[in-house]
C-alpha cells in the first residue's frame, strides 16, 4: 500500500485543520500524522490508494468554516510509515509560507455557550474555538502555536486542557482556549481615577455594567479585540455630541454596532448581501441606507444618507449589548487622526479625558486591527477599509506573476496599506491610516518590521510612489540603499488600475486596459498632480490619453478641507469670473468668495506660489459643493463636501434621462492628449444657482453629467485603441451614484467593467498595484 505525503498551503493554521484532518484520516481508516509548519500544513498517510484519494477528496469539501486551501498537492513517499494509528504532531518551524488567519467574529456555538448558565463558559468574555476569536490581533510569529501568541502569559487548566487535547471537541488544539479560571479577565476602571464599588450598579459583573453605564449617558473606553474603542449610547444627542468634542472629531461618521439585526432594521433599509456581510466571519462595518424608521442622535452622521452598523464580534461585545435595546457608538479610540489605542496604560493616558470609564482586560494586542467598512453597490461588496476579518488573507494573483521573487510594495501616504508579494500571492496589511501623523507613521513602520518578520519575507526588491516627498516612499529607499536593493517608482493612477487588474484575475500577458483613475491627487509623470486620468495601460507601462482640465489648488493642501477654494479656481479656469461681476452677482458663492482675499489669491496663481494646477476630479467635486452651498467654507476631513453632496441627490431627477437634466462637459485635443472641460457645466450650474433650483437637483444633474462625459470619453477612446475593458478605480470611484452610472452606460456599450471588491478603490489598495507594476517591469526586464 502506497505511503503519500499531502502538503496543504493557504488558510490552514489555527481553524481547526488539524482536527478535520485528524477526523476524516480515522473515518479512512489511514495511519500517518499531520503537523503545522511554515508552509502550512503537512500530512504523511499510510493507506490504500482508494481510501487516500477519499481522504483527500473529503478534505476539500468538508475543510473547516475560517480555512481556506490554496493548494494541494500528493507525492509518493517510498519510506513505509511507521505508526499504529493516526495522530497530530508538534509543529515544525522552518521557513514560513503559510497564511496567518484573520480574527474571526464569535460563532454561534460560542454565542451559546456564554449565555448559558450551565456552561463553565457562561459570561466569559474571552470564549472561542477553532471556528472563532482572536489570530492576527494576538499573534507574535508563525506556526499559530499558544507560545506564539499573546495567550502564552495564560497556563491552560485542566478543564481546557481535556477540551484541547480531545479530537472530538471543537476547541481541539484552538491555541487561544481559556475561560473563566485560566484565562484573560476584563475589568472596569473609573477615568477619574476613583474606585469602582460594585453598589454603583448592582449588576452580574463588571462587563454587564457597562451596559448599565452606557444607557445612563456615560462615555465608555473598551479594550476590544484589535483596538480600544470609544462608545456611548447612540441615540442621546448630548453624549453623541460631548463624545465629538472631547475626541475632537467634530464631523465624520461614527461607527454603530446593534445587538442583532433586527434593531439595525429599525434604522436602517437592510438587504439580503448586506445581512450576509453583517453576520459573516469577517463581521464588518456595513454602510447601510438610513430609514424613515426611527431616527438616532443627530450627531452620529452628519450630512450623510448612510449609517455604519456592525453586529457583536467578540464575546465581549455580546455580553455588553444583551440588555441594550437600541444601538451604541463604537468609534476608534484615539484622539483624531492618531492610531487607535491598544495598550491599557497608553489608554489611561491618552483617553483619560475623553472617557468617563475604562473596561480593560489583560490580553495584550500583539497587532493593532481596526473595524474593517465595506458597502453593497449594485449587488457588488465594495471594500472600503480592509483590516480586521479580511488582512492578512493573501490575495491569489492572476497567472504570470507565480514566479516572482519576493517584493515589498510601501503604499501611499493616505490610507496607507503596504504589501508583500511572493510566489503568486500579494499579503496585503491591515489599514494603518495617514502617515501624515507621526504616530501612524511610526505604527506603520512596527507593523512592516512585524510582517516582515512573521513572513520571513526578504524583499528583492521595493516598490513605491513617484511622489518624492511621501514618507512610505522615503522609507522605501532608506531600506533599498540599507540592503542594496532596487527601487522601483510607480506611478499613482497607474498602481491604481494595475490593483483593479490584479483583483479582477486580468492575466500578465493581456492587451491593455483603459483605466480611468479618479481621486483627489497623484504625483504624475510630468510633475504635476494629476487626479482625472484615462490611461490605456497594462501592468507594465502606461499610456496618457485623456485627462480633466487642470485647475489650481490654491493654498496646496488647504484646498482639500476648504471648498470654495477650489469653487472660485473652477470659475476662473472656465473664464466665467467676470460673468459672475456682470450676470451672477446676486448669487450667495457669488458674495461669499468677494469677501475673500481675492487679489492675494490672484497673485498667487499667477506666479505659480503654492497653487499647483490639477486635474483631480476629488477637487472638482468640491468645488461643486462649495458653489451650491454644502461645506462651503470647511471641511474637517477630505472628501466631507463630495460625500454630503451625494447624499443629497434627488432620486427622481437621476432618474430622469432629458437632456436638460444632465449638465454638458466640452471636450478639446492638444499635446497628443484629450481633455475634459467642465466649462459648459459651470455655465449651466450658474444658471440653475440663478434660478433658484434646490441643491438636489444640482446634485443630481451634476452626477449625471460627469457620467455621461466619462462615458462619452470612453466611447471616443475604445473607437481609437480596440478597447474592450475598463477598469473604475481611484477614491472618487466609492461614489455609488457615480459608479453606478458609469458602470451600467458602459455595460449598455458591451465593454467589460472592473470594479473593485477585495481591496479598497482608494489609497488601501495603491500597494497591490505598485507590487504588481514592479514585478512586471522586473519581468520584462529580465
Amino acid at each position: 500500500m502506497p505511503t503519500e505525503e499531502i502538503r496543504v498551503c493557504g488558510t490552514v493554521q489555527g481553524v481547526g485543520f488539524r482536527p478535520t484532518v485528524y477526523r476524516l484520516a480515522k473515518a479512512c481508516g489511514l495511519r500517518g500524522d499531520v503537523c503545522n509548519d511554515g508552509e502550512g500544513v503537512l500530512i504523511r498517510v499510510f493507506g490504500s490508494e482508494e481510501a487516500i484519494t477519499e481522504f483527500v477528496a473529503r478534505l476539500q469539501t468538508e475543510c473547516p468554516p475560517l480555512a481556506r486551501i490554496n493548494q494541494l498537492t500528493r507525492i509518493i513517499s517510498e519510506s513505509e510509515l511507521k505508526f499504529d494509528n493516526f495522530v497530530i504532531s508538534t509543529s515544525v518551524s522552518n521557513a514560513i509560507k503559510t497564511e496567518i488567519t484573520p480574527d474571526a467574529a464569535t460563532c454561534l456555538q460560542c454565542q451559546q455557550e456564554i449565555f448559558d448558565p450551565f456552561s463553565r463558559f457562561f459570561r466569559y468574555p474571552f470564549t472561542n474555538c477553532t471556528h472563532c476569536g482572536p489570530r492576527l490581533s494576538i499573534i507574535r510569529a508563525i506556526p499559530y502555536d499558544r507560545c506564539n501568541t499573546s495567550m502564552s502569559a495564560f497556563v491552560v487548566c485542566s478543564e481546557c486542557g481535556k477540551e484541547y487535547h480531545d479530537v472530538e471537541n471543537r476547541r481541539f488544539h484552538a491555541q487561544p482556549v481559556a475561560c473563566h479560571v485560566c484565562g484573560p479577565a476584563a475589568w472596569l476602571e473609573r477615568a477619574d481615577g476613583k474606585s469602582v464599588t460594585a453598589s454603583m450598579f448592582s449588576m452580574l459583573d463588571d462587563v454587564d455594567a457597562v451596559c448599565t453605564l452606557l444607557q445612563k449617558g456615560e462615555i465608555v473606553a473598551i479594550k476590544g479585540l484589535g483596538g480600544i474603542h470609544l462608545a456611548c449610547d447612540a441615540t442621546q444627542e448630548t453624549v453623541v455630541e460631548k463624545l465629538r468634542q472631547r475626541k475632537k472629531r467634530y464631523h465624520k461618521p461614527f461607527a454603530l454596532m446593534a445587538r442583532n439585526i433586527e434593531i439595525i432594521e429599525q434604522y436602517c433599509i437592510v438587504n439580503a448581501k448586506e445581512k450576509e456581510l453583517l453576520t459573516s466571519s469577517a463581521a464588518p462595518i456595513v454602510l447601510l441606507q438610513a430609514s424613515d424608521k426611527k431616527q438616532l442622535a443627530l450627531s452620529v452622521a452628519l450630512g450623510q444618507n448612510t449609517l455604519g452598523f456592525m453586529l457583536p464580534y467578540t464575546p465581549l461585545h455580546h455580553l455588553i449589548l444583551r440588555r441594550m435595546n437600541c444601538p451604541i457608538v463604537l468609534t476608534s479610540g484615539n484622539l483624531a487622526d492618531e492610531p487607535q489605542c491598544i495598550d491599557n496604560d497608553e489608554a489611561r493616558k491618552k483617553l483619560g479625558t475623553i472617557a468617563d470609564y475604562f473596561l480593560f482586560h489583560n490580553r495584550e494586542i500583539i497587532n493593532r486591527v481596526d473595524d474593517s467598512v465595506v458597502r453593497v453597490v449594485a449587488d457588488e461588496v465594495q471594500t472600503i477599509r480592509r483590516a480586521r476579518g479580511y488582512a492578512p488573507a493573501s490575495i491569489s494573483l492572476p497567472s504570470g506573476f507565480q514566479n516572482v521573487p519576493p517584493i515589498l510594495a510601501m503604499g501611499s501616504e493616505l490610507k496607507n496599506t503596504f504589501c508583500l508579494l511572493r510566489e503568486g500571492k500579494a499579503i496585503l496589511s491591515q489599514h494603518l491610516g495617514d502617515l501624515e501623523n507621526a504616530a501612524a507613521f511610526n505604527a506603520y513602520q512596527e507593523n512592516l518590521n512585524l510582517y516582515l518578520n512573521l513572513f520571513e519575507h526578504q524583499p528583492e526588491i521595493i516598490a513605491i510612489d513617484k511622489h518624492p516627498e511621501y514618507l512610505s516612499s522615503k522609507l522605501g529607499k532608506e531600506i533599498a540603499d540599507t540592503n542594496q536593493i532596487k527601487v522601483y517608482p510607480v506611478q499613482h493612477h497607474h498602481a491604481h488600475i494595475a490593483a483593479c487588474m490584479a483583483e479582477n484575475e486580468i492575466p500578465l500577458d493581456s492587451p491593455p486596459v483603459l483605466g480611468i483613475a479618479l481621486d483627489g491627487l497623484g504625483y504624475g509623470d510630468d510633475g504635476t498632480f494629476w487626479g482625472g486620468e484615462f490611461l490605456l495601460a497594462d501592468y507594465q507601462k502606461f499610456k496618457r490619453l485623456a485627462t480633466f482640465k487642470s485647475v489650481a489648488m490654491i493654498g496646496g493642501e488647504q484646498a482639500i478641507y476648504q471648498p470654495w477654494r477650489n469653487t472660485y479656481a473652477h470659475l476662473l479656469a472656465a473664464n466665467l469670473w467676470d460673468d459672475c461681476e456682470e450676470k451672477y452677482s446676486d448669487l450667495e458663492i457669488f458674495k461669499f468668495l468677494k469677501n475673500k482675499p481675492l487679489k492675494l489669491i490672484n497673485q498667487l496663481i499667477d506666479k505659480g506660489i503654492n497653487s499647483p494646477p490639477a486635474s483631480s476630479v476629488g477637487r472638482l467635486f468640491d468645488a461643486v459643493a462649495g458653489a451650491i452651498g454644502i461645506y462651503r467654507d470647511e471641511c474637517s476631513y477630505e472628501g466631507q463636501a463630495a460625500i454630503a453632496m451625494e447624499a443629497i441627490v434627488d432620486v427622481n431627477s437621476l432618474n430622469n434621462d432629458k437632456e436638460s437634466l444632465i449638465y454638458p462637459f466640452s471636450f478639446s485635443f492638444s499635446d497628443s492628449i484629450y481633455c475634459i472641460d467642465p466649462r459648459p457645466m459651470w455655465q449651466a450650474l450658474l444658471d440653475d444657482l440663478q434660478q433658484q433650483i434646490p441643491q438636489p437637483v444640482i446634485a443630481a444633474k451634476f452626477h449625471k453629467g460627469l457620467a455621461n462625459a466619462i462615458v462619452e470619453m470612453v466611447k471616443h477612446l475604445s473607437q481609437q485603441n480596440l478597447i474592450n475593458q475598463v477598469a473604475l478605480t481611484g477614491g472618487v470611484f466609492q461614489n455609488c451614484i457615480l459608479l453606478e452610472q458609469v458602470s451600467k452606460r458602459l455595460e449598455t456599450l458591451g465593454i467589460k467593467v472592473l470594479t473593485h471588491s477585495l481591496v479598497p478603490a482608494n489609497d488601501g489598495g495603491l500597494s497591490l498595484g505598485q507590487a504588481v507594476i514592479a514585478a512586471a517591469q522586473l519581468i520584462h526586464e529580465s
